[in-house]
């Protein structure tokens, strides 16, 4: 993720660029890059994620995908479909998950990947996660079969660790053999583009990032219908109600809004009352 992070500085020209949500180095897909003012958008992008994985049964590796050394290898051949999907529910809610330790999950200030490659073993702390749904794509039986799967989840969840948990649950061993991330924050694989596109287009001069408004599509507006509020909000001042345009779920409800005008997000607010007063107060001032 940061070395993607690097190679967008390097093809804009441009310093402040940050990610939305490592993803593995093994890992293709969706990575969310916000650029200039965007970067300090990047916290109130959503969580949720949605990953296409392939689970090899009958492996296992120091780092539960194939990048790893094999430490487990015995060909399976009693596991049928069923009794995959039937173990395949026991991960859908908010489950317990133990990450692998070549992660960048730090303990003590440490990456627990480089604690890792060192030679340590200490206890990997564990979290709890939530898994929406996971869902059977394509069942490929041998020695060491394999199960495709599409499983939406929330932020923090490694599918390393379900490919894990599942081979111990069949009774035998698991390995991540693929991964795609096809969501991440709200954004789709099918309106990403890659690194080199972006090259091609920047160099083109017809690169458009996305815009703010649409990564934070999420979010109940409040649009500034005056350049009189556009000032205020510009010098970080509180805004009451009168002249902005609310949309339903923002008008009866305390919590985060976009704060748009005509030109496009002008940052983030929050919807409080003070005093009896319902008010925006800004979080984050984009001009």
């Amino acid at each position: 993720s940061h070395d993607c992070v690097a190679k967008v500085r390097r093809i804009l020209q441009t310093k402040k660029v940050g990610h939305g949500g490592t993803l593995d180095p093994a890992a293709v897909g969706v990575l969310p890059i916000a650029i200039g003012k965007a970067t300090r958008l990047l916290e109130y992008l959503p969580t949720g994620k949605a990953y296409r994985a392939i689970i090899r049964l009958g492996v296992q590796t120091t780092t539960d995908d194939l990048e790893g050394e094999v430490i487990y290898s015995e060909p399976v051949t009693d596991i049928a479909i069923e009794q995959i999907r039937h173990t395949l529910t026991e991960f859908i809610g908010d489950i317990v998950q133990t990450p692998p330790m070549y992660s960048a999950i730090q303990v003590n200030g440490q990456r627990l990947y480089k604690l890792a490659r060192a030679g340590e073993v200490i206890e990997v702390p564990t979290r709890q996660v939530k898994i929406d749904r996971i869902d059977i794509l394509n069942w490929t039986p041998g020695d060491f079969p394999e199960v495709e799967v599409q499983i939406a989840c929330g932020g923090g969840t490694y599918i390393r660790s379900i490919a894990r948990d599942l081979g111990t649950k069949l009774g035998t061993r698991g390995v991540l053999a693929f991964l795609e991330r096809n969501a991440s924050c709200g954004l789709q694989l099918a309106d990403s583009i890659t690194l080199e596109e972006l090259e091609q287009q920047q160099q083109a001069g017809t690169f458009r990032p996305i815009s703010p408004d649409r990564a934070l599509s999420h979010l109940p507006s409040a649009t500034l219908v005056d350049a009189e509020l556009v000032k205020f909000w510009s010098q970080g001042k509180q805004l009451a109600l009168a002249g902005i345009e609310l949309t339903p779920t923002a008008s009866q409800l305390d919590g985060y809004v976009k704060v748009m005008s005509a030109d496009g997000c002008l940052g983030i607010g929050e919807m409080r009352s003070i005093d009896g007063i319902q008010l925006i107060v800004p979080q984050k001032v984009l001009i």
